[in-house]
């Protein structure tokens, strides 16, 4: 305690910031990456007008309301005030659409990656490119945009994703990590840069409509991990800390998106390695020696915070439908007279499903879709269970289906990536909310993927950490020193965690479930299509 109290007073600790979908989360780590002190705002999207969105306004006040919580966090465990910083680093979900007029007016509502209405410019995109573009990239928000004849599109100055925008809003600056960018345009992994040749054919499809910019006039310039992207300004302080006590001067790691802000989280960022990350979605991230022998349209390529490319498979739903239940569940504790924690809720039941859970989920199947899944070819969803007349209907079996169903999509992808592509992980780093409850939802993953799964013991810290973690290799790499040689040596080693290896059973379970899943989705089509 008394080191961390003259880390903070010194002005060496570094904070990461993560807009999660459900959550904001600030991370403050001493330099050798260990956590320091932690706040918390909670917050859900708004589904307006057919866009799922958060308005600017929440955007901001989240912001402050998570530096907030860290400062009485700080404040009540060591008596002392954050005043300085060392480092910062920006993190967001990723993808999505915020542009802005040379003014910094916003011209439309931020669009996030949880949209599906964009599927006419993704496949126009998709095939002048020869490259998957997915439905929630940057890229194909703007090139819908202009296909629906917006009418703010001419007066685009800027555009950006939500971890770029915070970013100019602390630091002044236009730019993002590669591995952000990469959710917003193509990159060129031999660059580190928006591929040229993709850029030019961008500008040629929009040549005849008359606008005063070209593609590269409006994105961010590009940084790899450990560049410095900037330092926190004087309004940028003062936006974010209302007390008025945070003073300028922080050095700023490029901003950066949650898979990448994952892939540190996990050490999971070399040729081979493999990471996923669950919560309101749920995506994993496969690290290339070579890239994929040809576009497959469930399957993103975007790189890692260093550059290298990755193959992603990124699935819209994951916990939404699980954290629906749980409510339900705490509503009858209430209606019944029972005091119960809602954590308690998740982690008994987790643990029954684990337990006594048949490995089939015995004729109980759910499909956990809040909004559309482009990996499956839905455009909108719905949340529905399924059960044959003769299902064994129990806790277990019905808990047990909604974990296996927050997994089969994206077991959907990863099957593609095995079957067309011939590439295996040996092992799979995880993280997120979902694995807070010991064994349970890890050892399901890992029969979903029939691959080993490997949960750190930061794995509930997920992005933010992360993030922080960025922002430290800003400051302290040595000259030549990659990414993952820095994580290997400096953060992870001697770090504690655990590995399931997947169980036949439980392998042969989750692929019969999957044969059920399927022919549910035909049912779903039709019940969110109506």
């Amino acid at each position: 305690m008394a080191d961390a109290k003259s880390i903070i007073s010194e002005g060496k600790a570094i904070l990461g910031i993560e807009f999660g979908s459900t959550r904001i989360k600030s991370v403050l780590t001493a330099p050798n990456h260990e956590i320091i002190g932690t706040g918390i705002y909670d917050w859900e999207n708004s589904l307006v007008d057919g866009i799922w969105t958060y308005p600017m306004e929440q955007i901001i006040a989240g912001m402050k309301g998570s530096y907030a919580s860290l400062v009485s966090d700080v404040k009540s465990k060591y008596g002392c005030e954050i005043v300085n910083l060392a480092g910062i680093g920006i993190s967001a979900m990723m993808h999505g659409y915020l542009p802005f007029d040379r003014d910094g007016k916003q011209l439309a509502e931020f669009r996030t990656w949880r949209n599906t209405m964009t599927a006419e410019a993704a496949g126009v995109l998709s095939k002048e490119f020869n490259f998957n573009i997915p439905q929630r990239w940057s890229i194909a928000h703007l090139y819908q945009a202009i296909l629906s004849g917006e009418d703010h599109v001419p007066q685009i100055a800027f555009l950006t994703t939500l971890a770029g925008y915070i970013h100019f809003r602390l630091t002044g600056e236009k730019n993002m990590g590669v591995g952000e960018a990469s959710g917003m345009f193509p990159i060129d992994p031999a660059t580190c840069d928006y591929d040229k040749a993709m850029i030019d054919k961008f500008d040629a499809l929009i040549s005849g409509k008359g606008f005063g910019w070209k593609i590269e006039d409006i994105l961010p310039k590009v940084l790899k991990a450990g560049e410095k992207a900037g330092t926190l300004t004087a309004d940028g302080a003062a936006l974010l800390d209302d007390s008025g006590k945070l003073q300028a001067g922080a050095v700023f790691a490029p901003c950066e998106g949650d898979a990448g802000t994952g892939m540190c989280a996990t050490n999971a960022v070399a040729p081979g390695t493999g990471n996923i990350s669950a919560g309101t979605s749920v995506f994993s991230m496969v690290v290339l020696e070579k890239n994929l022998s040809k576009p497959h349209e469930e399957i993103d390529v975007v790189t890692t915070p260093d550059g290298l490319p990755v193959a992603m498979v990124h699935c819209n739903n994951c916990s939404s439908d699980i954290n629906a239940w749980v409510k339900l569940f705490a509503d009858f504790a209430k209606v019944m007279g029972l005091d119960v924690n809602v954590g308690d809720i998740y982690t008994k039941l987790f643990t029954d499903a684990y337990k006594n859970g048949a490995k089939d989920c015995a004729g109980v199947t759910s499909i956990n879709y809040f909004s559309g899944e482009p990996v499956t070819g839905l455009v909108n969803g719905r949340p529905m269970v399924v059960r044959t007349p003769d299902a064994d209907f129990s806790i277990a079996n019905f808990m047990r289906s909604n974990i296996y169903s927050a997994f089969a999509t994206l077991k959907y992808g990863n099957d593609i990536l095995s079957r067309e592509e011939n590439i295996t992980v040996k092992n799979m780093m995880a993280q997120g909310g979902l694995f807070k409850t010991p064994l349970a939802a890890q050892q399901m993953l890992s029969d979903a993927l029939n691959c080993p799964v490997t949960v750190p013991e930061t794995a509930s810290e997920g992005g933010a950490w992360g993030m922080a973690v960025l922002a430290a290799y800003s400051l302290q790499k040595e000259d030549g020193e990659s990414l993952g040689d820095y994580l290997e040596k400096k953060v992870f080693a001697g770090q504690k965690s655990s590995t399931l290896n997947p169980d036949a059973e439980g392998v042969k379970g989750f692929d019969k479930y999957m044969e059920d899943y399927k022919k549910a989705l035909k049912a779903e089509k039709i019940v969110a299509d109506e």
